[in-house]
């Protein structure tokens, strides 16, 4: 007996194909080929960043490394997104913020455990793995900290692993947009050369395409090839 339709992706689908009619094939053709190489096994969390263009520039690499969601902890700091940086990349993310609680860390992690991934903590004073050995088993979770003081003790101790750049130099650490533009190119590129179903499922395709169709139907500007 063949399996039954979801009604609800049916019905996003017949909005896509609406929606496709409101923008130029080639613009259609480019967001087909973009969700294509988006993933949701590798997720981005940044912890209480106070520096608007750092955590901006690490929007704009997940982008354009095929990084889907971006997990936004707020405890004292508020991000707002510094356009001349990401560049109009948050408009193709999902991003996440957590900033109801005492204790936004904790919630953010403990809802990313229950969905299955891996809190990888960035420091570069523990030694347990590097860009090139951390294990891809698991969904994975990289959590970078603040500019000045890392990560919090809070973060270090839901950690299920660690991940540091190894360092020659004096300088112990990179700039935070750094960091992150190495780690997520190394791991995006393993990923992809791996047998590890890193893909998104057809019905989260769908939603995203059709969140980015209307985006773009509501920005005549985007509409442009």
């Amino acid at each position: 007996m063949p399996p039954v339709a979801d009604p609800d992706n049916l019905e996003i689908k017949s909005l896509i194909e609406c929606h496709s009619n409101f923008i130029t094939r080639r613009r259609y053709k480019r967001f087909l080929e973009v969700v294509q190489n988006r993933t949701r096994y590798l997720t981005i969390v940044l912890e209480d960043i106070f520096q608007p263009h750092n955590a901006s520039a690490v929007l704009r690499t997940c982008d354009c490394f095929g990084i889907q969601d971006v997990h936004i902890i707020e405890n004292r700091n508020k991000y707002q997104v510094n356009p001349d940086v990401a560049l109009g990349s948050s408009r193709w993310l999902n991003l996440y913020k957590y900033n109801d609680n005492i204790d936004n860390t904790m919630n953010c992690l403990s809802s990313l455990k229950e969905k299955g991934y891996r809190i990888v903590a960035t420091t570069p004073h523990r030694d347990d793995h590097t860009p090139e050995n951390l294990s891809l088993a698991q969904k994975t979770a990289l959590v970078f900290g603040t500019e000045l003081v890392g990560l919090t003790p809070g973060v270090l101790a839901m950690a299920d692993d660690y991940i540091r750049i190894p360092m020659a130099g004096f300088t112990e650490s990179l700039n935070i947009s750094v960091s992150a533009a190495i780690l997520i190119h190394t791991l995006t590129n393993r990923l992809r050369n791996s047998t590890i179903a890193w893909h998104l499922t057809e019905s989260e395709t769908d939603k995203i395409l059709l969140t980015w169709l209307q985006n773009s139907i509501n920005k005549p500007g985007l509409l442009q090839p």
